[in-house]
């Protein structure tokens, strides 16, 4: 369910946050998923978990207020009846009154503790589930969207964005309804005790709204930037991280440095910017509560008996003023967190809006068994930046051929090879696998049938045995012992240190380029797909391993069809049939010798690689 159709979920109970929507109405940050209300109405209709026994939680925090107001209370009754009355000093009622007066204070230290316990769990529970959810969605995205948007940015959006979230679902978010409670639940007492001490104290603090929304609005679209600016970073560190090897190889450390500096620059200067607005909120507590205390002291001293104010009900209404010197002063973090929140929210949800662009149908149709066919209707693909990279792309592969893809670089046969195992849907026309269109067929029976060995050959961090059991669900120890040994493997492996539990490192950096493709390969054949693409498979291998992995290939591809996006002359040569890319288009396609002999583009890519292969032999 997309985060749109949530939004209708939104439970009743979050009628409970207008305190706080009452305090952030008029932001207009600018950001396509709305001002902060919004923002706040969205990320809680997407959050069951932190609406989820949030009465009780909020009553609890209200019995915790009320539970403080009482003390002021307690001890005007202890100063006006227990020792200025007119009986003197009542020592019995002293004693008992400061017994309650104890009791509330371990009441109220009591159910505070019970009520942080609940929202932490309420808030670790909620950002478990988001992570899960955005993490869901960005693989649910088509290849369109994360060729577009980096990994950085991607990967903030799972982390530090939903942190941002964390400290105002465990304490902000509640405390705007708690200080709100207390605030106005110390003026009706102030004003039981003196209206004009309660007219006075509202008089002293009434100037801090209009500053307080005016800063609001500034610091959330700073805040905005701040989570912007994190992504770029993380998107910096992460390509050269990943790139070290090349940055090392070629020299350019001081131009990547330079590049990651910049990024960690303008975060910094965005991190100070809105660190400014809250540097700014936060003493304000402190001048306007100061002000107050100094205020009600002094209208104590003048007007007291006029104002009906003694002894204890003037320490009661300071106390009181005291009392609210903590929401005060907490105003300005609580502001800041809650920006920070809504700016990494709005990021989030900014990722949950972007369309699916490939639905999984629902059941779907099951692909038949053995090799498959192919055939594409007037394919055409455009990314969502820029033209349209494939024109028209019409083809009939038989069951059982080995076909090769050959093109310039550009010329879109890699994104034709996607488009086969569904990685984008088409932007017009259609691919029909085994007879069925391929955005009908059943996403388990697709990637059981379609596998796709891409370039990089990526494997995750672990052992070689578990990483080739990943290419199908439940495989055991023997059928991947079964794959090495059917594609001529076995000794490969048996010159690994740990053999089929050697650790392949982060990316599969403890191997070799050509070793990673091998491992790629198996973990392809264990799934035994009907259609086996492979792109650019032996392409940056060295002539031992390419050997290695032209062997492993002829015998992958026996008894199924095979689509190889080929960069190298000998998988042309060695194909049935030739598919010709150039701007989009198949503008040839046959034989490897049919095509040479008539002389058309495929004949002049033969002579370039001709040329190349007599240069590297010279």
């Amino acid at each position: 369910m997309t985060a749109v159709a949530d939004e209708q979920e939104l439970d009743p109970e979050s009628g409970l946050f207008d305190d706080i929507e009452a305090h952030l109405r008029g932001g207009d940050a600018a950001g396509a998923t709305g001002g902060a209300v919004q923002v706040l109405r969205r990320g809680l209709a997407i959050s069951p978990e932190l609406r989820r026994g949030l009465r009780f939680t909020v009553l609890m925090a209200l019995a915790g207020a009320v539970g403080r107001i009482a003390v002021p209370v307690l001890i005007q009754q202890i100063l006006d009846e227990g020792v200025t009355g007119s009986g003197g000093l009542r020592a019995g009622f002293v004693l008992s009154a400061c017994g309650v007066t104890l009791l509330v204070v371990v009441a109220v230290m009591a159910i505070s503790r019970i009520t942080y316990i609940r929202l932490v769990q309420s808030a670790e529970a909620m950002l478990r589930s988001l992570r899960v959810r955005a993490f869901a969605h960005i693989h649910r995205l088509s290849v369109a969207d994360h060729d577009e948007a980096k990994r950085g940015v991607l990967t903030a959006r799972v982390t530090s964005d939903i942190e941002t979230i964390a400290r105002f679902a465990q304490w902000g978010g509640i405390a705007w309804i708690v200080n709100t409670i207390v605030i106005l639940g110390v003026l009706a007492v102030m004003a039981v005790y003196s209206w004009q001490v309660a007219l006075l104290v509202i008089v002293v603090f009434a100037p801090m709204l209009p500053v307080m929304r005016a800063l609001q609005r500034r610091q959330l679209r700073a805040y905005d930037q701040v989570r912007t600016r994190v992504g770029e970073t993380m998107s910096a560190i992460s390509e050269s991280i990943m790139g070290a090897g090349v940055v090392r190889a070629y020299g350019i450390g001081g131009r990547v440095r330079e590049r990651v500096h910049g990024a960690i620059d303008r975060q910094y200067r965005s991190e100070v910017r809105a660190a400014r607005y809250f540097a700014l909120l936060f003493p304000l507590g402190d001048i306007f509560g100061g002000t107050a205390l100094a205020a009600v002291v002094a209208a104590g001293a003048w007007f007291g008996p006029g104002w009906g104010l003694n002894v204890g009900s003037l320490v009661a209404c300071l106390f009181l003023v005291n009392l609210i010197l903590g929401p005060i002063a907490e105003l300005g973090e609580i502001l800041d967190q809650t920006q920070t929140a809504l700016s990494g929210w709005r990021k989030v949800l900014d990722v949950l809006d972007l369309p699916i662009d490939v639905p999984e149908p629902d059941p779907g149709v099951a692909l038949p068994g053995g090799p498959l066919d192919v055939r594409v209707e007037d394919l055409s693909f455009a990314y969502r930046e820029g033209g349209r990279v494939l024109h028209g792309v019409s083809v009939e592969i038989p069951a059982g051929a080995d076909v090769a893809v050959v093109g310039e670089t550009g010329s879109g046969k890699t994104t034709f090879a996607k488009l086969l195992c569904r990685l984008a849907d088409p932007t017009d026309g259609r691919i029909l696998v085994g007879g069925v269109d391929l955005r009908q067929v059943a996403p388990g029976s697709r990637h059981d049938a379609i596998r796709l060995v891409p370039q990089d050959g990526f494997l995750f961090d672990t052992s070689i045995r578990e990483n080739v059991r990943m290419g199908r669900a439940g495989a055991g120890d023997g059928e991947v012992e079964e794959v090495f040994r059917r594609l001529g493997l076995d000794e490969w492996l048996a010159r690994l240190p740990a053999g089929l539990d050697t650790m392949v490192g982060e990316r599969g950096e403890h191997l070799s380029v050509g070793e990673r493709q091998l491992v790629a390969l198996a973990r392809a054949a264990v799934a035994n797909p009907g259609l086996l693409i492979l792109d650019e498979a032996t392409s940056a291998v060295d002539p031992e391993t390419e050997r290695a992995i032209t062997t492993a290939l002829a015998r992958l591809a026996q008894g199924r069809t095979t689509v190889s996006v080929a960069h190298r002359l000998s998988t042309a040569e060695a194909a049935d049939v030739v598919l010709v890319f150039d701007a989009g288009r198949i503008v040839e396609q046959g034989s490897h010798a049919e095509l040479v002999a008539s002389g058309g583009r495929y004949a002049e890519l033969y002579e370039s690689w001709l040329g190349n292969t007599r240069r590297d032999g010279s």
